[in-house]
């Protein structure tokens, strides 16, 4: 099967990189391309949501996953779900939602896939109660160097299950998983707004509240500052139950949602989102967002961004980046007051940051979250970023914090081995299954995996 060459990207658009594309419809045309020889290593891509170049490959090859996308088994007793790589979350929504089941753990859009999740062990609202989207998979098969497959899970080669969940798409090819969904009784959420006037606030309202909800995440406007740094809405959600629905959404109480409504059809100019742009944004949202109860539909309350087709395309051609650190939660009032006022100091026009609370970690070397709070900052590209980052790289450190591979694009090799202490045992298991490195991607090569 011939590559396409093209120019490829994450969702920030930042890098993009000449890279060699395959679309395999089959396992055996996916393992033919993996002995064949015909590009030095390659990297499995799902739908492109990872933010930097964890899915790029510069001038070598890159996996599109999505044509190997089939449901395989559904036990409706245990919820237990068996697919291939390349199925979306939103399949699977569509799917099961009607049944009463849904996704365990989510992030901020459904356009994802299931390898993805695995390989990026993706978290979402609920990390303190809940913990990431690996701590409900049960078993990978594996595709490795040679092209033969192998199956992992906690009990069977744990070593390599644990490396391939976190471990970026660099242990093999992931070719099927199974997973838990989670019973529902509705598509909706209970969900309480608090409108909070600084951080402070913010760190006091997570600590009374993280036992009650099972779901929290605030909105934080980072060009704030003094009294107000920090100023957030911070939204806590439970179930909606079927008997405490309202009448109005009882007719149809598992509704899936539709497409986009609408879409961003060129890149805006790079001047749009700019310090004043944002800052009337962010003044209208705060005071929009009054305290309150309301019941939501999943989609309101987990993928917001997903009504508008390629929303990335309002930072302009030259793309954003997503800063995620997190910080543990002795150091992470101080820690954020510091990285807050850098970037209100810096005038970034961020009006998605994002604030969450993280729960225990769990065995993977190079997964992402462990006890703690994360910030998310979206930062439109100019040239002199990478001095920026660097800054927040070294705040992040200091405070004893790590960044998030799949946000990353700017991250170098001594930074991200202080992060990640646990690097060694992650290589340990890449040399077994991977020893000719047939797996690569620009980041690993950025970042000093190989």
């Amino acid at each position: 099967m011939a590559s396409v060459e093209r120019e490829l990207a994450g969702w920030g658009n930042c890098p993009v990189e000449r890279c060699r594309v395959s679309k395999p419809d089959t396992v055996a045309r996916l393992a033919d391309l993996v002995k064949s020889g015909d590009e030095r290593d390659y990297i499995a891509r799902g739908l492109g949501r990872a933010y930097g170049d964890s899915s790029l490959n510069r001038d070598s090859g890159v996996l599109d996953q999505t044509l190997l996308n089939r449901f395989l088994h559904f036990d409706d007793k245990t919820g237990a779900l068996t697919c291939e790589a390349g199925v979306s979350f939103e399949d699977i929504i569509a799917t099961f939602l009607p049944r009463g089941w849904f996704m365990p753990v989510t992030p901020g859009t459904k356009y994802v896939t299931v390898g993805g999740a695995i390989a990026a062990d993706v978290h979402g609202k609920n990390h303190h109660s809940d913990g990431t989207f690996g701590m409900f998979v049960d078993e990978i098969t594996l595709m490795i160097g040679d092209g033969s497959l192998v199956t992992c899970s906690p009990t069977n080669d744990p070593e390599l299950f644990w490396a391939t969940i976190g471990g970026m798409g660099l242990t093999g090819i992931i070719r099927t998983a199974t997973f838990r969904l989670r019973p529902v009784e509705t598509a909706y959420y209970d969900v309480t707004y608090k409108r909070l006037g600084n951080l402070d606030e913010l760190f006091g309202t997570l600590t009374e509240t993280n036992d009650q909800f099972r779901h929290s995440v605030a909105w934080i406007d980072c060009l704030q500052t003094g009294d107000s740094l920090g100023r957030s809405v911070l939204m806590l959600a439970n179930d909606t139950k079927l008997d405490a629905l309202p009448k109005r959404l009882q007719k149809d109480p598992l509704k899936v949602a539709g497409g986009p409504l609408a879409a961003v059809p060129f890149d805006f100019p790079n001047f749009t989102l700019n310090e004043w742009s944002v800052r009337a944004f962010n003044t209208a949202f705060y005071a929009k967002s009054q305290s309150g109860e309301h019941v939501e539909h999943y989609e309101k309350f987990w993928y917001p961004l997903d009504v508008v087709r390629s929303w990335n395309r309002i930072y302009g051609a030259r793309g954003f980046i997503q800063y995620q650190a997190l910080l543990p939660p002795e150091s992470s009032r101080e820690g954020f007051v510091k990285i807050l006022e850098r970037i209100a100091e810096s005038r970034r026009a961020s009006f998605l940051a994002v604030f969450k609370s993280c729960g225990e970690a769990n065995a993977s070397p190079l997964s992402y979250l462990y006890p703690g709070h994360t910030l998310a900052l979206d930062l439109p590209f100019t040239d002199d970023m990478p001095e920026l980052t660097r800054e927040l790289d070294r705040m992040t450190l200091d405070h004893g914090g790590r960044l998030y591979l799949a946000k990353d694009a700017m991250m170098g090799p001594e930074t991200f081995r202080a992060m990640y202490p646990r690097l060694d045992e992650f290589l340990a298991v890449k040399r077994r299954v991977d020893p000719n490195n047939r797996f690569v991607s620009s980041q690993a090569r950025r970042i000093g995996i190989v």
